[in-house]
């Protein structure tokens, strides 16, 4: 893992590469999408390990989406656990809506007994559980949303957005943080404000392009997900 600097010679890739490259590892080289998911959330909990090194009674708030991000974050809960480091896991949304490498992964933490509280993203009081979720956490992983998010967040994830910046915890992010536009850098039009990001195989295009995006990123730091963009080329 590697921390970015505009003076390193990193890769950088748009959200349309950023697909054609997962597509060519899973379609052509024949990786697994859950492979590359593996690869990818470990990482992720390598950075949180060491940014805890000098606590003890850890405690990890992990927020999940319904898609692949929050797929990487199941993985980040599970080596965080295997560490014997005290997780939260949440899915916002309908679990029955979690498929493919994703679920995959959500049901090995059940497997290993780990709860996973679901939050209801229209509930009225939507700000009051979130901020219960996380009050007693000192790392945030942000694992709600991808670089495939595009146009304006329903009103509703504003919210769960808002009120997890509102907490001023040490936030950790997922490939992204969420709410980010990927090729832009631009909020749309909030996005978590992370204290890090784990961004998995290149720099992405809106953090390389849009200095204003590090207030959301913080740190960068690029992780391999087992095959690296010049093999592609």
């Amino acid at each position: 893992m590697e921390k970015y600097s505009e003076d390193n010679k990193q890769t950088v890739m748009s959200r349309d590469e950023v697909r054609a490259f997962d597509s060519w590892a899973i379609n052509t080289l024949g990786v697994f999408g859950v492979v590359l998911m593996e690869n990818a959330g470990r990482s992720c909990a390598e950075l949180i390990k060491e940014k805890l090194s000098d606590q003890s009674n850890h405690s990890v708030c992990v927020f999940c989406g319904k898609g692949n991000n929050g797929g990487d974050g199941y993985v980040v809960a599970r080596h965080l656990l295997n560490n014997k480091i005290k997780v939260k896991v949440i899915i916002c949304g309908d679990p029955a809506k979690v498929k493919g490498d994703a679920k995959i992964n959500m049901d090995i933490l059940t497997g290993v007994n780990q709860p996973i509280e679901t939050l209801d993203m229209s509930a009225d009081d939507l700000a009051e559980r979130v901020a219960k979720y996380a009050s007693d956490s000192d790392i945030i992983v942000d694992a709600i949303f991808g670089t495939g998010l595009q146009g304006e967040l329903k009103e509703n994830y504003k919210v769960l957005i808002e009120v997890i910046n509102a907490q001023q915890k040490h936030v950790v992010a997922v490939d992204i943080p969420s709410g980010l536009d990927c090729d832009s850098g631009e909020p749309l039009p909030v996005a978590v404000k992370a204290k890090q990001t784990v961004t998995f195989a290149a720099v992405k295009k809106g953090f390389a392009e849009n200095s204003q995006s590090a207030q959301y990123t913080g740190e960068v730091y690029v992780a391999s997900i087992g095959v690296e963009p010049y093999m592609a080329s």
